[in-house]
């Protein structure tokens, strides 16, 4: 899910837009039901109103998923809102993991990630793990973020049981390459904010032909898990907050 209309105007509740899509064919094929929400970006600080950050939560836990997945960037520019991300977080109803974001590192990694665990969100970096989620076996695989440095996908995958479904998380979408190589045939992120100000496609101009990202904000690959190419998904969320103006178009 992503937000639009950043902020609110007064007495106006935040426009928070949710997506709605199936996994691949491979998690068709190992998993009866699953249903996972996705949010990332939400950059706890002054820039995004805190009453984004509850309707987020609150339309989370309106979907009555099995699992949340949070892909990075949780605080702006500093730990001064990490009490605010605690209490949001802990809103939570389902079982939470999250990976962090190039904010997290430059803000303080390890505070924030002391935060995620007061708010029950399992990190994972570089590693991962198994959950049963409706009597049924999923592995999470979490990056660090890449956009600093701190990724070690390679390290991420071992261990993985090829028997198993598998999800993937990664602060910066381009991890997927490689995940995807490595038996992950769906991963979620986010990092671009889709531009942050998206009017006729320019932000795939900006992000995609300037910058180098080679997947900005969508839905990219193919359901159908393996060869020909692409070898699996990801999806780019447009995020929850921001990090510079306060303007999401």
């Amino acid at each position: 899910m992503h937000l639009s209309d950043l902020p609110p105007r007064p007495g106006k509740t935040p426009k928070i837009e949710l997506r709605r899509f199936a996994g691949t064919d491979r998690h068709a094929s190992q998993l009866a039901h699953l249903r996972v929400a996705h949010l990332t970006d939400q950059h706890f600080g002054r820039v995004t109103p805190f009453a984004v950050q509850e309707a987020a939560v609150e339309l989370v836990n309106e979907q009555k998923p099995e699992l949340v997945v949070l892909t990075g960037d949780f605080v702006c520019h500093s730990q001064r809102y990490l009490d605010q991300m605690v209490e949001t977080l802990g809103k939570i109803e389902a079982p939470a993991v999250g990976v962090l974001g190039n904010h997290d590192h430059w803000s303080g990694a390890d505070d924030v990630a002391l935060g995620l665990h007061r708010a029950g969100v399992l990190l994972l970096r570089n590693q991962n793990t198994s959950l049963t989620l409706r009597h049924q076996r999923i592995q999470l695989v979490g990056l660090d973020d890449s956009y600093t440095g701190h990724a070690d996908a390679a390290y991420a995958v071992k261990g993985l049981d090829p028997k198993l479904p598998v999800l993937g998380l990664s602060h910066v979408a381009e991890e997927a390459d490689f995940l995807w190589e490595h038996g992950v045939p769906l991963v979620l992120s986010g990092h671009t904010h889709a531009g942050q100000v998206t009017l006729a496609r320019l932000n795939e101009l900006a992000l995609g032909k300037l910058v180098g990202h080679k997947y900005v904000h969508g839905l990219y690959g193919s359901r159908q898990y393996g060869p020909p190419e692409p070898k699996g998904a990801v999806y780019v969320s447009a995020g929850i907050g921001a990090s510079v103006m306060p303007l999401r178009i």
